[in-house]
């Protein structure tokens, strides 16, 4: 028998990606609505009620109103929006972090598939704090650059539009006055006790990011070094398929000592670096802001709470 899927926003990147992602497999029977009552209330309503998975692909707002939407007590729905990340009730679906993540995710019926930035940040913070290299009240900062198209429709059409400014020729800083989206969920899921100060850039290319976190080892509470920190991640994420640890200072991979950010582009895959030296180590995760950022988390998690084969529908 094959799973009733509705994606509520299917017309928008996140959700036009999982429609490429579900739309072979056997297993998944996608419903849709008719364009002219993609706002009707009654109509998405009865649509969510009627599917075994619904996928949330919507602004904030929206997204809530649709979830209070569902009567159905056997209606699972994982949603993409930034609304219910750290709300009760939804489990956060980054299931690499730890097998406590991914027992939650498999048993819930409300899974918060994460923000991009918040996806590459946990990931190389959560492991710190659990292992206590970093303390819940060291002070991070974060760096990021991501492609435009995380950056939504109006600024998409910008960058591929025949006026482009001249400014969007270049890498440009946004969210200065530190209040990022991500920025919650970033803290309550690593551990942290206060907010990181958190400075992302949007790039003229469409998709792939890089989160950067640096450390200086001597305001580590114990002795540590990049060996041993690579040595922890690399334990941490063993025998994940999407989350791979990359040699030490990126050995093997990198060419010529630079780190590009879109080499994971079009992929469910991220990788993770650790470079550093006697003083300070910069640990780095490289990923797809429309993949592991988005569409494949959100695919991802539903293979475990179906029960599904893990890369089902996702690229290795």
């Amino acid at each position: 028998m094959a799973y009733k899927v509705f994606i509520d926003g299917q017309e928008g990147t996140t959700g036009l990606r999982i429609v490429e992602r579900l739309k072979n497999r056997s297993d998944i029977e996608l419903i849709t609505i008719d364009e002219e009552l993609r706002k009707d209330t009654a109509e998405r309503k009865r649509l969510i009620n009627e599917s075994d998975y619904t996928f949330l692909c919507l602004p904030d707002a929206a997204a809530v109103e649709s979830a209070e939407l569902c009567d159905n007590p056997h209606t699972k729905i994982l949603d993409a929006s930034t609304a219910h990340r750290i709300a009760p009730g939804w489990d956060y679906g980054l299931p690499e972090l730890s097998a406590e993540h991914r027992a939650k995710i498999a048993a819930s019926k409300r899974v918060a598939v994460p923000g991009c930035y918040a996806s590459g940040f946990n990931a190389l913070c959560y492991p710190m704090v659990k292992n206590g290299l970093i303390a819940p009240y060291h002070t991070v900062t974060c760096h990021a650059v991501s492609g435009y198209s995380g950056a939504g429709k109006k600024a998409i059409a910008v960058y591929e539009g025949e006026n482009k400014p001249d400014e969007f020729n270049s890498p440009r800083f946004y969210s200065l006055g530190k209040q990022h989206k991500h920025i919650k969920e970033m803290m309550a899921v690593s551990g942290l006790s206060y907010p990181p100060i958190f400075s992302p850039i949007v790039d003229d290319y469409y998709n792939g990011m890089v989160v950067a976190v640096p450390f200086f080892l001597r305001a580590m509470p114990k002795k540590t070094s990049a060996e041993a920190v690579h040595a922890m991640l690399s334990e941490h994420y063993e025998g994940q398929n999407f989350v791979k640890v990359m040699p030490l200072m990126g050995e093997g991979v990198l060419e010529n000592g630079f780190l590009a950010a879109n080499t994971m582009k079009d992929t469910n895959k991220m990788q993770i670096f650790v470079f550093g030296n006697d003083d300070h180590i910069m640990l780095c995760s490289r990923f797809d802001n429309l993949g592991k950022g988005a569409s494949g988390a959100a695919v991802e998690c539903m293979n475990l709470v179906t029960g599904a084969e893990k890369t089902l529908g996702l690229e290795l």
